[in-house]
């Protein structure tokens, strides 16, 4: 191939939304090891006399309010902005979602870099987290990534596409995750641990904001498919043919969005205890190890995608999105009784495709309206999930605090039992996707 052309097709790749994908990906996940071991570091020395409390529970209680007060301003502040970032990305500005957060992510980055060279306290980062969320934050950012790929791919084909994104978000934070930790303990002069691997996320991040402003082109695939094109997904993948809009089951979204909202608080306080549950005994995890698991945990994205690769010539959306719940109940079952390190990595292992359901759900949603409130609908979702973390989020910590001396795994059980009941929902979609499928072939046939 001459040079002139392969040139051409660099910069054809270069123009669509994954290496900006990649480069965001790399650097978050080397700021998420540097916080979780920043935030231990300084949780170190936490004492809560009135509570009467061993050094290690007062540490484990200090590292679950600092997340928890962090995360509820990250699921908080960015409703509005997300909105509104929504709306103008449906009125053509299909990159303002994506630039803009990105700033948000930079500034972020660059604070918790301060924190560490300047050794202000930890509390600043509620103030950082105060900016990311007021500029849209992920919850602006990755349904803008998930509008620019579903608008480049066609209706039978969407699912793939945005397991696509998925897969290279997890390949990303896997290759970052791997070498976060190692990262963490370079530092130079006096300026402490992190500051290499802050240093590395910034610059990443500062790149990945100059590429989406610079290079980033949107592209649209018209929704013509032709009717002979094979239904690979069975006949749950997409609505029936219908002729009214009122025709495309309002019903379906609204339990679409109740199955998302189970199980993303099931998966989200899960999640968010867990990366406190690590650093106690009898696991202890130091910052390499630390690495490795959030490696194990965005290793799921690839096998996630390799799940809807096979399963999705066989099996319905519904069913996909069944069997990713079904692992991660089972997953984070086992969860409850982890002693060591080999048993983290058992259950994790359970966890293969739970990654699955919510790409799938977004696909399903997507389908219901049209390309010019698909953003909207998808930041809707996303906004719907972020309340639902200002109820999940304290109630999980909560929780794991109330029971950290005779049960610490409780709440990996409890996120289990969500995650079946929000399986009650997607079942009810099956169902009514079946009648109607079986309602249209017999009109057909008449």
């Amino acid at each position: 191939m001459p040079l002139p052309a392969r040139c051409v097709a660099a910069l054809t790749v270069l123009r669509h939304i994954e290496p900006i994908l990649v480069l965001e990906q790399l650097g978050s996940s080397l700021y998420d090891t540097a916080l979780q071991m920043i935030v231990r570091d300084r949780s170190a020395n936490a004492t809560y006399p009135d509570a009467h409390l061993s050094r290690q529970d007062s540490q484990q209680k200090a590292i679950s309010d600092f997340y928890m007060t962090y995360n509820l301003i990250n699921q908080l502040t960015p409703i509005i902005p997300a909105l509104l970032l929504a709306r103008l990305g449906d009125r053509g500005w299909r990159r303002v979602p994506i630039v803009v957060p990105l700033s948000g992510y930079l500034l972020s980055r660059l604070a918790l870099l301060l924190v560490v060279i300047f050794r202000l306290p930890l509390e600043v980062m509620f103030g950082a987290a105060v900016l990311f969320g007021l500029s849209g934050g992920f919850c602006a950012y990755w349904p803008g990534v998930m509008t620019l790929a579903s608008l480049g791919s066609t209706e039978s084909g969407r699912s793939k596409a945005l397991m696509k994104v998925e897969l290279l978000y997890g390949m990303a934070g896997l290759v970052g995750s791997l070498v976060s930790g190692h990262l963490f303990l370079l530092y130079s002069s006096n300026l402490g641990h992190g500051t290499v691997l802050l240093t590395i996320s910034a610059l990443l991040h500062l790149l990945c904001l100059i590429h989406s402003i610079v290079l980033l082109q949107v592209k649209q695939i018209k929704q013509s498919e032709a009717e002979e094109s094979p239904n690979l997904l069975g006949p749950f993948s997409r609505p029936a043919p219908v002729e009214a809009p009122a025709e495309k089951n309002m019903v379906n979204m609204v339990l679409l969005f109740v199955a998302a909202i189970l199980y993303v608080s099931a998966v989200g306080g899960g999640v968010e205890i867990l990366a406190v549950f690590v650093l106690k005994e009898p696991l202890s995890w130091t910052a390499a190890q630390v690495g490795y698991g959030n490696a194990a945990g965005c290793l799921i994205f690839i096998t996630s995608f390799l799940g809807v690769t096979v399963f999705r010539r066989c099996v319905s959306d519904v069913m996909l999105i069944l069997i990713g719940m079904l692992s991660f109940a089972s997953g984070i079952y086992f969860m409850c009784f982890v002693r060591t390190t080999y048993m983290f990595y058992l259950a994790r292992s359970l966890n293969l495709f739970a990654l699955i359901p919510m790409p799938t759900i977004r696909s399903l949603l997507s389908q219901q309206v049209t390309a010019s409130s698909c953003g909207t609908t998808l930041t809707c979702l996303q906004l719907v999930l972020k309340f639902a973390g200002l109820a999940y989020i304290p109630a999980f910590t909560k929780i794991y605090q109330k029971t950290l001396d005779w049960f610490p795994g409780f709440v990996f059980m409890l996120s289990s039992i969500i995650t079946v009941l929000a399986m009650i929902p997607i079942s009810i979609v099956g169902c009514r996707s079946r009648q109607k499928r079986q309602q249209y072939e017999r009109i057909q046939g008449e």
